[in-house]
């Protein structure tokens, strides 16, 4: 019977869930706003990126960088290594796998802002700040590992006219044998920046320059060696020791030839007296805030300073104004994460969260994949209609098997979260492997359904006996059987609700993970402790053998859907190489359930071909493309999303529309064939000159994921509308026409 089956694949599920912890923990790439795990933090004053340039992979003597791209907000700005008057430098904490070495930032060019009496370094619009990493000759990841795991804490003092201390926690899953090349445009430029030796090959002394003490006040500089281009043009000079120089006071400067030399006061709160003076000089930037390219060029010099410093100042760590301020803020965001830490989510918001998940997890029910496992078990009453104590048990086990499960689930994606994994809700079907295996238990399922075979025929009677034996074991696996293949598709109500499990307290967390466990299995426990759903059903008989078959075409249309999946991840040869293997597995079962003589030939041989075709086919199906694909613009004129090509388009005015979408989520098919194919809907994008991106989390994208996380959400689908000037508009997950038009009809 087919709850046999269920109680004998449940195991094989256990297993698949296990290979979905491996793949999901060695094949991820991807604070304020931002997941845990992920390579982007966003806050009200910045976005902040962990970015990679492996042209040739992780490999001793290849090159290898590592950077973090701040872009500010209007009229904000971050600080260079001597932020000037006030400010902090950004600082970067690196956790690296052994063999890799990171480096000292490579600072670029950065630009002189004055705020009010005082001037300070640093940088605006956006910058990368690159750092080396060199691999030693004994780096050796091993031939299973993939991925080196990159992590950083970077903290950041970001400030306009106030101040604002925040901090980041990024992590990056580096592929090792594979190029990483798609910065690489922003590492050139970044490398571009930097400032050059003033003579080419030195080391930055440059012979006859120096900085001459003259009357205990003023620095006279002079520089030798630098550039025809700029001769005759005013210089900015950034000194890299800090508080040595008044950085905001004017000063006089001139050519003497191909010398430079400047007369700079000295600051009266000058802590440090060096020796050798490292300086970059560049030519003066245009007033302004600089929020495009720094086309300039920086060159760097160490001077020799000659005569004897004046007694220095007491030394500050910071500006007393600057202190208060850092005190002040910094007390403020402990008491409001303190707060949050001890009370999580308001009473009405964690109602909400807990009341959405359980009207998910009862639509749930309604996959393909799982309304077979409900329906034959709720029909199997019928064999015993009067037995109200074994309906009810039944009913228990199979809610406590649903709800632990999706517990453990939601447990290991938190987990996994807090070790530093990108990832979201549905995260197992963006392994290839777990798709394939999914793909070959609903054709076992289907198969069994039909009737070509019992596994009664060919398995010990030890073992077949098993479900009438423990029909409560028999239930709970069941509701684990269940979970396992409702879990990768998000149900209408659940997207808010699991978005909101990232920033809960593991408690209330896992109490939404028990609601939607809970909505999941309401349909079975209600119809096991209402007798008249029972008496309701039709008396045993031949239909219910009709039923039993036609209930393996839901699960073969479920086969059709993953072998889509896995051609969107894996290319068409990974959805032909898996056909190739359910047919072979199809033939395999087939011949065990033959009888005598013929059993054996049939069933040796098909074993052998087996075989044959996994060793030939198998590596097809989780052989995923590394090309990424090229973008180009679909017939209604949707374009790939790609991180920050929101924000660009839409700083144009342009209102930009954002469909957060994967092959294996079967709502956003249904919306994506309905509501957004729509006539009238296509028509007001249009009319409105709507910008239409969407970004296909079908593979594991850690952008995408982090995407995701700002908006509050940790699975697909996700609709956002953005409008200058405005917050993001976040859609219902079942789009309606009218939803649509009318958030469009506000633009």
């Amino acid at each position: 019977m087919p709850h046999r089956l269920l109680h004998r694949l449940a195991v094989t599920l256990l297993l698949i869930a296990a290979s979905a912890l491996w793949t999901s923990a060695s094949a991820q790439f991807g604070s304020k706003s931002g997941a845990p795990g992920s390579s982007v933090v966003t806050t009200p004053y910045v976005r902040a990126e962990l970015l990679a340039h492996a042209p040739q992979g992780v490999a001793p003597g290849q090159p290898l960088w590592l950077g973090l791209q701040i872009t500010h907000q209007p009229e904000w700005h971050t600080y260079w290594k001597n932020p000037g008057d006030s400010g902090l430098p950004t600082d970067l904490a690196w956790t690296l796998p052994a063999g890799l070495d990171a480096g000292e930032i490579a600072w670029p060019l950065p630009r002189k802002i004055p705020i009010g009496t005082l001037a300070n370094y640093g940088y605006e619009g956006t910058v990368l700040l690159p750092i080396p990493v060199t691999v030693a000759s004994t780096f050796a990841a091993g031939p299973l590992v993939q991925d080196a795991t990159i992590k950083l804490r970077a903290s950041w003092l970001v400030c306009r006219k106030e101040c604002i201390p925040e901090e980041g926690e990024f992590t990056l899953q580096l592929p090792i044998r594979s190029t990483t090349a798609l910065n690489g445009a922003a590492f050139d430029a970044a490398a571009k920046a930097q400032p050059r030796p003033v003579l080419a090959g030195t080391t930055g002394i440059v012979p006859d320059s120096q900085a001459q003490i003259a009357d205990g006040n003023t620095l006279q500089v002079s520089v030798h060696g630098l550039p025809v281009a700029l001769r005759g043009k005013t210089l900015d000079l950034f000194p890299e020791t800090a508080e040595v120089i008044d950085n905001a006071a004017s000063w006089k400067q001139a050519w003497n030839g191909s010398v430079w030399t400047a007369q700079i006061p000295l600051s009266a709160q000058r802590s440090a007296s060096p020796n050798l003076m490292p300086v970059v000089v560049a030519e003066q930037a245009a007033p302004g805030h600089g929020t495009g390219p720094d086309t300039r060029t920086g060159y760097r010099a160490e001077l020799k300073v000659l005569g004897t410093w004046p007694p220095a100042a007491s030394v500050a760590s910071v500006s007393p104004a600057l202190e208060a301020a850092l005190k002040a803020n910094a007390a403020q965001a402990g008491g409001a994460a303190t707060s949050a830490a001890g009370s999580g989510a308001s009473s009405l918001t964690l109602t909400a969260a807990l009341l959405g998940a359980l009207l998910g997890g009862l639509i749930l029910n309604l996959m393909p994949c799982v309304f077979p496992v409900l329906a034959i078990k709720v029909v199997g009453f019928t064999q015993h209609a009067q037995d109200r104590r074994a309906h009810r048990l039944s009913g228990m086990a199979y809610t406590a098997g649903v709800v632990l499960s999706f517990i453990a689930l939601g447990a290991l994606m938190l987990g996994l979260r807090a070790a530093g994994e990108a990832v979201g809700w549905g995260f197992q079907l963006q392994s290839p492997a777990v798709v394939a295996s999914l793909a070959a238990l609903f054709t076992l399922i289907a198969l069994n359904l039909a009737g070509v075979f019992e596994f009664g025929h060919f398995l010990p009677s030890s073992v077949a006996s098993l479900q009438a034996r423990h029909p409560v074991a028999d239930s709970f696996l069941t509701g684990v059987l269940a979970v396992a293949v409702a879990s990768p598709c998000t149900a209408p109500f659940m997207g808010a609700s699991l978005g909101l499990t990232a920033t809960l307290p593991a408690p209330q967390a896992l109490a939404v993970f028990a609601a939607l466990g809970l909505g999941l299995a309401l349909p079975f426990l209600a119809a096991s402790f209402i007798p008249a759903v029972a008496r309701a059903l039709p008396r045993p008989g031949a239909w219910m053998d009709t039923f039993r078959k036609l209930m393996a075409f839901p699960m073969l249309a479920t086969v059709v859907w993953l072998v889509w999946v896995l051609g969107q991840q894996s290319g068409i040869d990974g959805a032909g190489a898996l056909l190739i293997l359910l047919v072979g597995l199809s033939l395999v079962v087939w011949a065990l359930s033959l009888a005598g003589r013929a059993r054996v030939w049939m069933a040796t041989v098909s074993v052998a071909a087996m075989a044959l075709l996994v060793w030939s086919f198998a590596p097809h199906i989780t052989n995923v493309p590394t090309t990424p694909i090229s973008p180009q613009a679909s017939a209604n004129g949707w374009q790939p999303w790609a991180p920050g090509a929101a924000e660009q388009i839409v700083a144009t005015g342009r209102p930009v529309f954002v469909d957060f979408t994967a092959a294996w989520c079967v709502t956003c098919q249904y919306n994506k064939k309905t509501t957004l194919a729509n006539t009238d809907v296509i028509a007001d994008l249009q009319t409105k000159n709507v910008a239409l991106l969407r970004a296909d989390w079908t593979r594991r994208d850690p952008a995408i994921t982090a995407a995701l996380a700002a908006l509050g959400r940790s699975g697909v689908p996700v609709y956002v509308f953005y409008r200058a000037g405005k917050p993001p508009v976040v859609l219902t997950e079942v789009l309606s026409v009218d939803e649509v038009r009318a958030t469009i009809a506000q633009l």
